[in-house]
């Protein structure tokens, strides 16, 4: 269902570069509606209000009311600029639409099952190729977003837009290949190292000693299974020592 949503603006009588920096001093955004066969309209907005919708998901798919002198416009958002320094929107622009009005707008897509699906379950990896599609669509029947659902999808498995059921009316502005919006990677590099580190040393923790490979305990020295003297080991206490030659 299409969402619209309300911003109440102001008429501004000057166009031009000097307009609307003095737009700006009094702490407001200049804009301009235009499109639909008519003149455009110079406006000015609050700022909070429009920053507010701009950090909503699908800004530029949202139909907006625009509130100017007791009439409403529907208008869809199609541009904004920022200030490079401030990152504030500096002005911004509206296309005025109506009943028949088609337009191409992106529209979020929203994946369900992503925590579930048994390939993320797995440790794979989704890999977002597409977070919104550009579509063809009347200007009345834009959805809020797209749902991809990866229910049963494992790793190496790829969501293809052929797998997706869209709203009636809408058509993808690529239309000459099945374009990929998301697949299910397996494990990075570093991840599979360190599953297969952990598996080693449990393994290894695991495994009984080699009898074989240490002398019995209290084996005599020489013993079968007993482990050799090491090369110019010292004699066990109490042995024999051998008489050094005295020097003439």
């Amino acid at each position: 269902m299409t969402n619209i949503n309300s911003l109440r603006v102001e008429a501004r009588s000057r166009a031009g570069k000097g307009a609307a920096r003095q737009t700006r001093r009094t702490g407001k955004v200049p804009g301009v509606i235009y499109g639909n066969k008519e003149s455009p309209t110079l406006i000015a907005l609050e700022p909070q209000p429009l920053m507010r919708e701009l950090h909503k998901a699908g800004f530029y798919a949202t139909l907006f009311d625009l509130e100017l002198e007791g009439k409403k416009v529907r208008v869809l958002p199609r541009d904004v600029q920022f200030d490079p320094v401030t990152d504030r929107p500096v002005h911004a622009d509206f296309l005025r639409v109506g009943a028949d009005t088609r337009v191409r707008v992106q529209v979020p897509v929203k994946f369900l099952n992503d925590t579930t699906a048994p390939g993320i379950k797995r440790g794979g990896v989704l890999n977002v190729v597409r977070h919104q599609i550009e579509f063809h669509v009347q200007a009345s029947n834009i959805p809020r977003f797209i749902e991809v659902d990866l229910d049963g999808l494992d790793i190496g498995d790829t969501v293809h837009i052929s797998m997706v059921k869209l709203p009636e009316g809408l058509k993808p502005t690529i239309g000459d290949r099945d374009f990929t919006i998301a697949s299910i990677a397996a494990p990075t590099a570093q991840k599979i190292e360190a599953q297969e580190a952990a598996a080693a040393a449990a393994a290894a923790a695991a495994a009984p000693v080699d009898a074989a490979a240490a002398p019995a305990a209290g084996a005599p020295a020489g013993a079968p299974g007993a482990a050799a003297p090491a090369a110019g080991a010292a004699p066990a206490a109490g042995g024999e020592k051998k008489a050094e030659p005295k020097k003439k």
